[in-house]
């Protein structure tokens, strides 16, 4: 008997499009065998047979458009009736290079309710999709073997370096396993909890559930850490895929290997019918680390950087030792990484916020009745907004080779926030479309979730252009670097009274000194220059904000 394997829940996309068929008529197929690999405008998704049986007939070609619904196989299931009926099918979604500057992930759909025995079934729960996140970890487990739950009832608290996210069961159910421990490190797709549910409940949509996961999958973590640190996203090109044409991977094998450099024609996979999975791209690099020498000339590490040299310290005296926050490491590997890849130049100068600061504190008494403080910063945005626009490159990324001006039609302004766990860089989404109560509420809103740790991932992504702001704390100016793949980022250090020749007497203004650091292969000192004096006008007469 014949069975039609059809396209599930693909979420908000009318349309897909069909890059890949991992199968032909007459393969045998298991559950969990990938169909074909369908790809909308931001991701790609594997989808898997679901029962298993011998492949009658394929209903699709490569480059067909496809809709939920629309068989595109055609499955002689007779073996189908021995598959586990607690095993639904698992559409695993990849990232691809996004369409459009600026493109996020999209989740990958969920089983549907029909997909859950209607009985009493195991559950596994996985990590969601944590986006760009690095070096993800378990804070807090909050649930026991034998515990019962509801669907709202959290989990598990993982934290990545600036953020941290409850992971809810999004099923009523009883606890059978628990998978991670506190401080376990833990990566997109990693088994959590293992609940048997009962009912069919449908689970609630940030909630990734996995049923019979690979192990390969739920090591990946550990598997990482034997890795080399891969080079600066989009600084490698495609690898040549020359002497035998295809490759029979999937799109997040291939954007792994772009990240490592590795040529996937050289690759020997242990995949179904030779496919290349991830583990095989990871032996290939740990293989060829340990049968390679370095080739560094110099045997320091760093590519030549000579070591700092280790000290003992305490031949000098008492000494403690005190951990950096996950914050503070992570933030130190991407300034060094920003530092060593970009060549910086800093343009200072200051503007005149007298006028400014008049109109500002003319707000006082409405912005007590609007329950909002509006601080310079709010004005500062809205300015670099105008500026930005004036100066579009400023907007802007480098492509990998440096050839070409990625420009951003978005205006997101990153701002930095002092913590108790160090610095952190929440977003404004689309600055320019805010008036001044509006960036004020919005900053107010941003800065207390960043101090009380409970910034989203999506809340510190995006940036097209940052700020640095010292505002009362302190210095007369100062350097910052800039956030990759950002071209620039605005020091903004402490307002002061000032002496200002007019031209007849000194009168006093309140100056505000301004640092603009940027990416010379990018800008050049005079648009540098022309930037920051236009910024500066824009500041000096707040009446230009609304031209």
């Amino acid at each position: 008997m014949a069975q039609a394997i059809h396209i599930p829940d693909i979420g908000d996309v009318e349309e897909v499009q069909v890059i890949e068929l991992c199968v032909v008529p007459g393969d045998t197929v298991g559950p969990e065998d990938a169909l074909i690999v369908i790809e909308s405008d931001k991701a790609s998704m594997e989808v898997p047979a679901g029962v298993s049986g011998v492949i009658e007939a394929l209903t699709v070609a490569v480059g067909d458009d496809v809709a939920e619904g629309q068989i595109i196989a055609l499955i002689n299931s007779a073996a189908a009736q021995n598959a586990e009926p607690d095993q639904p099918p698992q559409i695993t979604e990849t990232a691809v290079e996004p369409a459009r500057a600026g493109g996020e992930r999209e989740t990958a759909p969920l089983p549907s309710a029909s997909q859950v025995d209607q009985g009493s079934s195991r559950v596994e729960i996985c990590l969601p999709d944590i986006g760009d996140a690095q070096d993800v970890a378990v804070i807090e487990v909050s649930v026991s073997v034998g515990d019962s739950v509801n669907a709202d009832d959290l989990l598990v608290v993982v934290e990545s370096d600036k953020a941290s996210m409850e992971i809810p069961a999004g099923f009523a159910g009883k606890v059978l396993e628990v998978h991670v421990t506190e401080g376990a490190e833990v990566t997109e797709g990693t088994l959590l909890v293992t609940m048997e549910v009962s009912g069919g409940v449908e689970p609630k949509e940030e909630v990734l559930v996995a049923v019979a996961e690979n192990e390969h999958e739920l090591t990946l973590a550990e598997k990482q850490r034997q890795l080399p640190a891969p080079p600066v996203a989009g600084s490698e090109p495609e690898p040549d895929m020359g002497k035998s044409g295809s490759v029979y991977a999937g799109p997040a094998v291939r954007r792994l290997a772009r990240e490592l450099g590795v040529d996937l024609t050289e690759v020997q996979g242990s995949g179904t019918r030779e496919r290349i999975v991830k583990d095989d791209v990871k032996a290939f690099v740990k293989s060829f680390l340990e049968d390679k020498p370095t080739g560094r000339s110099t045997g320091t590490p760093g590519g030549g950087i000579p070591p700092i040299p280790l000290i003992d310290f305490s031949k000098f005296g008492p000494v403690e030792s005190s951990p950096l926050t996950r914050v503070r490491i992570i933030g130190a590997t991407n300034l060094h990484r920003s530092w060593l890849n970009i060549p910086h130049v800093t343009q200072f100068d200051s503007a005149d916020l007298t006028e400014l600061e008049t109109f500002r504190r003319s707000l006082k008494d409405e912005g007590l009745a609007r329950g909002v403080k509006v601080t310079p910063l709010a004005f500062i945005v809205k300015a670099c907004c105008y500026a930005l626009k004036a100066f579009p490159t400023f907007n802007a990324s480098l492509d990998a080779e440096a050839r070409n001006f990625i420009l951003k039609k978005y205006y997101h302004i990153g701002f930095a926030v002092d913590t108790e766990q160090g610095l952190v860089v929440p977003v404004i989404k689309d600055a320019d479309q805010l008036g001044i109560w509006e960036l004020s509420e919005e900053i107010s809103a941003l800065a207390g979730k960043a101090r009380e740790h409970k910034l989203a991932v999506d809340d510190m992504r995006g940036a097209s252009f940052s700020i640095s702001s010292l505002g009362a704390i302190g210095g007369t100016g100062f350097t910052p670097i800039i956030n990759a793949p950002e071209v620039a980022i605005l020091g903004v250090a402490r307002l002061t009274t000032q002496p200002v020749w007019d031209g007849t007497e000194f009168a006093p203004r309140q100056m505000l000194p301004l640092s603009l650091s940027y990416d010379h292969r990018a800008i050049n000192g005079a648009e540098a220059g022309r930037f920051v004096v236009h910024l500066a006008e824009l500041l000096g007469d707040i009446r230009r904000l609304s031209l």
